[in-house]
């Protein structure tokens, strides 16, 4: 099994906190989970150990989330949708 999606998890983590010191352990059953160094120097474990996708699915979870990008053509199709009157 690969790791580059776990470890591009991470990257992107690292990216949106803008903390370099998150980094993923994978042991030896495969599994994987997150770690973030301490100022003393210690592994602070994160996560449980996870497969591969549910670790994605956390990492990507968690921490600060970047707002995705909308366009005016977006802003104009929900407030349209919010003029709308739901039927009874």
């Amino acid at each position: 099994m690969r790791s580059t999606r776990a470890s591009a998890a991470v990257d992107r983590l690292k990216r949106r906190s803008g903390n370099p010191d998150y980094s993923m352990v994978r042991s030896a059953d495969g599994l994987f989970y997150l770690t973030l160094m301490t100022d003393s120097g210690d592994m602070e474990r994160l996560s449980p150990s996870l497969e591969q996708d549910a670790f994605v699915e956390f990492v990507n979870a968690y921490g600060p989330q970047t707002p995705k990008k909308v366009s005016k053509l977006d802003v104009a199709f929900e407030k349209q949708l919010a003029r709308k009157k739901p039927a009874s």
